[in-house]
């Protein structure tokens, strides 16, 4: 059942989020317009502008209102270490474990000659004058243990390889506080492959 047009433009473009279908649309849009309108208003402000304003930092590519971000921008972080990740939500994440204190490289995607996306759309021209130009002791990839995240890890380590660089993968495994009987094989065959001595 179709509603009023801009009933049913305000549902479709809802569903551009990731998980969310049509119910799930149709159910926000009601529920902003039945119980949420100042929100909903304050919402679609905040979507426009954050779509105006914010854009990439220049030195890492990841999201940024200003050229430079506030970690790129920070001089206490510890040069001679780049951590390359996918996404800027990795960023986030290895963030919040407070204890990496270098700089950060946004690959933003991973390699997928399928999709068209080659070392170009994921800025590795951009990731080798980085390396060629500072103080880099060390890399660290940390892209996704997936087919797609392990190409681009080798791609890049090779890459690297004649810098002279530490080149390091992040470690996968059994997670912390993990029970080795709920553990995938996939992931169990990978912490004993990836084992370490003590």
């Amino acid at each position: 059942m179709a509603f009023s047009p801009l009933i049913d433009q305000l549902i479709e473009a809802l569903r551009c989020l990731p998980g969310v279908g049509p119910k799930t649309a149709q159910r926000m849009a009601f529920y902003l317009l039945d119980r949420n309108r100042e929100n909903g208003k304050h919402l679609a402000k905040t979507v426009a502008q954050a779509m105006q304003q914010i854009g990439y930092c220049e030195s890492c590519r990841t999201f940024s209102e200003t050229k430079t971000c506030k970690i790129c921008s920070n001089p206490n972080r510890d040069p001679s270490l780049l951590c390359v990740v996918e996404t800027p939500a990795d960023v986030i994440a290895i963030e919040q474990t407070v204890t990496y204190r270098g700089y950060y490289f946004v690959l933003m995607g991973h390699l997928s000659p399928l999709d068209g996306i080659g070392p170009n759309e994921l800025g590795l021209n951009q990731l080798q004058k980085k390396l060629n130009a500072a103080d880099v002791r060390e890399i660290i990839i940390a892209t996704n243990h997936t087919v797609e995240g392990e190409a681009t890890a080798h791609y890049i380590s090779e890459m690297a390889k004649p810098l002279k660089l530490q080149i390091s993968r992040i470690a996968h495994g059994v997670p912390l506080g993990g029970e080795l009987e709920f553990v995938d094989s996939r992931t169990l065959a990978g912490a004993l492959a990836n084992r370490i001595a003590l």
